[in-house]
């Protein structure tokens, strides 16, 4: 069973450098990783910077479209106002079917702030408390916001992915 979560930092590029420790823990049997993309935003930008990393791709990826949705529900939609947001309903109604509900999106959107970064991480068999340590190790206290994805909801991602 994957899980989709959300690492925040409180620095503009801690997002980043944590993809090469998370790669590590993975050579280490510690944690699969299936897929990621970071967003970085930094003080004075008006919206953040996303990035997919296509080093991970497989089996398991999300793909970009799917990233640049779940990013514009979370960043751009609160800016975009009305019209835009009320097109976008059913694209949030296909990602709630997939765990992805109201609730996440709001809580990531009030998280992730400028002079902020965030790892979104489509992984599995992960040893929670021992991913949190090596990142600590590393002068990072994220915190994390976990959406859990059961059978059904990674096969509907997956549905998603692919149409």
């Amino acid at each position: 069973m994957a899980t989709l979560t959300v690492w925040k930092f409180d620095d503009t590029t801690a997002a980043d450098e944590t993809v090469a420790t998370l790669e590590g823990l993975a050579a280490q049997q510690l944690i699969t990783l299936h897929d990621a993309a970071t967003v970085s935003w930094r003080t004075d930008a008006k919206k953040p910077k996303t990035r997919q990393l296509h080093n991970l791709t497989g089996k398991g990826a999300l793909g970009g479209t799917l990233w640049g949705v779940l990013f514009g529900l979370i960043f751009l939609v609160p800016f975009l106002g009305a019209a835009i947001g009320a097109a976008t309903g059913a694209l949030a109604g296909s990602l709630s079917d997939v765990g992805i509900d109201d609730d996440f999106i709001k809580e990531v959107r009030k998280e992730v702030t400028p002079g902020t970064s965030a790892l979104f991480l489509l992984s599995s068999d992960a040893v929670v408390e021992k991913v949190q340590a090596v990142l600590r190790e590393h002068g990072h206290r994220p915190r994390l916001i976990r959406s859990n994805l059961n059978a059904e909801q990674e096969a509907r991602l997956r549905e998603l992915i692919s149409a």
